[in-house]
């Protein structure tokens, strides 16, 4: 009798590596680099992109042979890997949503609290030994202004009522709760503060520049836990430079890692942290724990979910 041939997982590799230890004796798993990615991609039935930070999948995807039935990223965005040929491909493309939205909710009512409170200011004087007493803003009864309205959004809006903030979620199209595009000038001019929480699309890539500082209050203070590319970072600086708002905190960049000698680091107002505003401890866990689950039902035939609408950048719904 012919063994029945196990599927084989390749994994674009990270450290640390996924706990994968209850796929065992079930599926032949592989590990692989952007070097070698573009010769195991034909002989691979499921792909999991656990290096999400890489954009070899989107550079490998484009060549010859079969493509994987199945490709999973483990994080919420999935513009580091989208191509027109996977695009265009029977393919399915999941995603980890659901595991980021309530720490990087966390971290924005983190940051609008220190933002509020001067924080940054206070350790600074610290260091010094310098007491100087200074008032601070009120949190409660202030203005938000969340762009992105899927879970992320979502949970932001939630987090920052909890903090007394009142919020307006914008998203790709109005509904119930949520503005459209047509609104969000008139809801930037009104915010006290801005918070970037949209998927990368075409039509989202660059949407907070010059313009959009422009229009917002001078005493407003921008937060970008979206993507990078959301913002044009230049235009960002000059406003701040100029005092058109009065500060932001960027947790995600146009390229990252960060150079040392980026400007951005020295831009006053300006809070950088390294990605990580998702970033809780268990984290990988709880990642690996949601492919594998993801694995049991597309091993048994049933719909997976997350299922990313691979021509608009993101799960429908989000």
């Amino acid at each position: 009798m012919t063994a029945t041939r196990r599927p084989t997982l390749l994994v674009l590799d990270a450290e640390p590596r996924p706990r994968l230890g209850r796929l065992t004796g079930r599926t032949t798993i592989e590990y692989t680099d952007a070097s070698t990615l573009p010769e195991r991609l034909p002989h691979a039935d499921v792909l999991l992109v656990w290096d999400f930070t890489s954009h070899a999948v989107r550079d490998a995807w484009p060549g010859d042979g079969p493509r994987p039935r199945w490709v999973h990223t483990a994080s919420a965005g999935v513009d580091h890997l989208l191509c027109p040929e996977l695009v265009a491909s029977d393919t399915v493309v999941t995603n980890a949503r659901g595991i980021f939205d309530e720490p990087i909710a966390e971290y924005v009512a983190a940051l609008v609290l220190s933002m509020a409170k001067d924080l940054p200011r206070s350790w600074e004087l610290q260091g010094r030994r310098e007491w100087r007493h200074r008032e601070t803003l009120r949190v409660a009864g202030s203005r938000a202004c969340v762009v992105g309205s899927g879970p992320i959004g979502r949970a932001i809006v939630r987090s920052l009522k909890a903090i007394g903030v009142h919020s307006a979620l914008v998203g790709r199209v109005a509904r119930v709760g949520v503005h459209g595009p047509e609104d969000l000038d008139r809801l930037l001019a009104r915010a006290d503060w801005v918070i970037a929480a949209a998927p990368l699309t075409e039509e989202t890539r660059g949407m907070f520049d010059a313009r959009r500082f422009g229009v917002m209050q001078p005493s407003a203070r921008f937060v970008n836990v979206g993507r990078g590319q959301l913002v044009v970072e230049d235009a960002l600086v000059d406003a701040l430079r100029r005092r058109w708002i009065a500060g932001a905190a960027l947790d995600v960049f146009d390229r990252e890692p960060l150079a040392g000698d980026d400007p951005l680091w020295d831009v006053p107002g300006l809070i950088v942290s390294p990605h990580m505003s998702g970033d809780t401890v268990g984290w990988r866990d709880a990642l690996s724990e949601q492919f594998v689950k993801s694995y049991d039902l597309w091993e048994a035939g049933r719909r997976l979910p997350h299922v990313v609408d691979k021509r608009r950048g993101y799960v429908p719904g989000a």
